[in-house]
């Protein structure tokens, strides 16, 4: 995948030794050869001391580890003094790897399966790998660990009990849209947490969708470099947060955003605030009391809400397209 909430460069420096950890490792697990299989090995989000005996002896004893990024994979080996051999598996190459990789495990090998931190195959590359080993009747052992949504869930403050992974939103303004108005309307009856993966150049523009689609009040959380040294949690509603983040002069580091979506009857299309109408109802309001013809009307709501004509139109072409 292009990007995702994990570290910008190098891990920064455990802020806890991992020297207690790597020789506990040694003394407990010894390396020892694997059964075959697929190994899928959580790695540290941020803090180096997050990553768990278990992790340590399974990349130890591994026969090859698959990486994300051999490069970002090499900096958390040496640091623990592995030696097992690393290979690529990354979203560009994952369909031939994994042919590949079955063949080795189908022939005895254990192999592990990293991404660049966090669980391997949330929001990262070795999903497709983890359907073609279960396909071929190849074991796959999950070793848990350190993962960016639920560390930020559990630390948040927002209900815990019902919550939805929802990855990154889309890129565009548009289709970005349309996901949180598509979610909005699909509400239940009480408040749910959702939780996404966001670039620090895009969080502005989401931030003002989400307060579009839901309204200033809305309950949020900003969860920024998690476990790391600069680790930030934002609260507060979606205005809020988001002026203060405009008020600063660059925003940096992994986002994990958090949103208490309200039940349905808060974010109810009857909603009679005129700007949380359906477009298409406004439109014909309008150009049933002016007596104007659809783009007309369009151009006066544009300007009325101090928007391009041009993203009302595209609003009004998804409203229809939910509507077919």
């Amino acid at each position: 995948m292009t990007e995702r909430p994990k570290s910008e460069g190098a891990p920064e420096p455990a802020l806890i030794s991992s020297k207690s950890f790597e020789s506990e490792a040694r003394k407990e697990t010894p390396n020892r050869q694997l059964a075959p299989g697929l190994y899928l090995v959580a790695t540290p989000i941020g803090n180096l001391g997050d990553i768990t005996l278990r992790a340590l002896d399974v990349l130890r004893s591994a026969d090859r580890i698959a990486c994300e990024d051999t490069r970002q994979t090499q900096k958390l080996l040496n640091h623990f003094q592995i030696a097992t051999p690393t290979l690529s598996c990354h979203e560009h190459n994952e369909h031939t790897r994994a042919t590949e990789l079955i063949q080795n495990m189908k022939a005895g090998k254990a192999v592990a399966l990293v991404s660049d931190a966090g669980m391997p195959g949330v929001s990262d590359p070795g999903s497709l790998l983890v359907s073609a080993a279960v396909a071929a009747g190849v074991p796959v052992i999950p070793i848990p660990g350190a993962n960016a949504a639920l560390t930020a869930l559990v630390a948040s403050g927002l209900p815990a009990g019902e919550f939805f992974f929802l990855g990154f939103l889309p890129e565009k303004a548009g289709a970005r849209r349309t996901r949180l108005e598509t979610l909005a309307a699909a509400a239940g009856d009480h408040p749910r947490t959702l939780i996404f993966y966001e670039a620090p150049h895009r969080i502005g523009q989401t931030l003002a969708d989400l307060e579009t689609v839901w309204g200033a009040g809305l309950r949020v959380v900003l969860a920024r470099e998690l476990t790391k040294v600069h680790e930030e949690f934002l609260r507060g509603t979606v205005a809020e947060v988001r002026g203060a983040l405009a008020a600063r002069d660059r925003i940096r580091g992994e986002i994990t955003l958090l949103v208490e979506a309200p039940p349905q009857a808060r974010s109810s299309q009857a909603d009679p605030d005129p700007a949380r109408q359906r477009l298409s109802d406004r439109l014909a309001q309008l150009q049933s009391e002016s007596g104007v013809d659809e783009r007309e009307a369009l151009k006066r709501l544009a300007r009325a809400a101090g928007k391009p004509k041009s993203e009302l139109y595209r609003e009004l072409q998804r409203e229809r397209g939910r509507r077919r």
